[in-house]
């Protein structure tokens, strides 16, 4: 196995080196890994305004969304305005294999999508919870706070998908019409948190900030509007190489994250595509939903206001 090859027009090199400190893997494996996974990896990414996170030898991790100089010419790309740095940043969209690989041969391990796609960044394709377990706490505790999700989802009428976050929680999403305008989208991701918080406040918080939570799962509801979310399938830079990985909801239960990585997923899969299999059609917002989370504050905004008022209360 020699260190360098060409993929569908692609140079690839250094391949047999490792990943990161802790990955179990090389830059093969991940190639390899994103190869074999591409007919259900693309169909997430495509058309999607793409974040990555990128680690290259000797340094720490980071998250790239502008595209750097020297990305190929065929590389497709999209301009976003970013109201929070004032600048137009330029986005690629991985649309087929030989980006998959380019982004591969960049060392990009792990891949978050927009929530949206380039033609219509108002209009999110999916309404979407993160459920982020406390310090230390197994994952059978973010397991019992999903089921909350879930049965919440339930008594308005919806259903959603759930996948492992290929960290320590899980994401949950619920698909939504084309037609749902994105503030009534986050209004509904944040009463479908509190009404999951309301059926076991012992066990799950949406509070915000961190010293709030008390030791529960948080149900992070802020990943509406233009906030993303890591890919399924996508690995992670965690020691072994995880992914995040689709599950049904009774097979949930018996997971273990851990399992899921670059080494184990393409033979566990076989020829299936649980993620789109699993995923629901679309499902129009329930108006209560909508309108409850209307009234709900949006928890960043809520948060910075709140951490103002105790840092007066301090120093008062």
């Amino acid at each position: 196995m020699g260190s360098d090859e060409v993929r569908d027009g692609v140079s690839l090199t250094n391949l047999g080196k490792p990943l990161f400190d802790g990955a179990e893997a090389t830059k093969r494996d991940l190639v390899d890994y994103l190869d074999a996974m591409r007919d259900r990896l693309l169909p997430v990414l495509r058309g999607r305004p793409l974040s990555v996170m990128r680690v290259r030898e000797g340094q720490d991790p980071f998250m790239q969304k502008n595209v750097p100089k020297y990305a190929p010419e065929w590389l497709r790309t999209v301009a976003v305005w970013a109201e929070s740095s004032h600048r137009e940043i330029r986005y690629a969209l991985c649309d087929d294999r030989r980006s998959l690989l380019w982004f591969a041969n960049q060392r990009a391990v792990e891949y978050h999508p927009a929530l949206a796609t380039a033609g219509h960044l108002d209009r999110p394709t999916h309404m979407i919870l993160d459920l982020d377990p406390p310090e230390g706490a197994s994952f059978g505790v973010v397991v019992k706070a999903a089921a909350l999700v879930r049965q919440a989802l339930e008594d308005c009428g919806l259903a959603g998908a759930v996948k492992t976050s290929g960290a320590k929680g899980v994401h949950i999403f619920v698909p939504v019409p084309t037609d749902a305008a994105v503030e009534d989208v986050a209004a509904a991701t944040r009463a479908l948190a509190v009404r999951a918080e309301r059926l076991d406040p012992a066990l799950a918080t949406t509070a915000f900030i961190r010293e709030d939570r008390q030791g529960k799962v948080f149900l992070d509801s802020t990943r509406a509007g233009g906030a993303t979310v890591v890919a399924a399938y996508s690995p992670r830079i965690r020691p072994g190489t995880p992914v995040s990985f689709p599950l049904t909801w009774d097979d949930l239960e018996s997971a273990t994250p851990a399992d899921f990585t670059v080494h184990t997923v393409p033979s566990l899969l076989g020829d299936t595509d649980p993620w789109s299999g699993l995923m629901p059609p679309p499902q129009p917002l329930p108006d209560d939903l909508v309108a409850e989370g209307h009234t709900i504050p949006v928890a960043r905004v809520q948060a910075m206001h709140e951490g103002k008022r105790r840092a007066r209360a301090r120093r008062e």
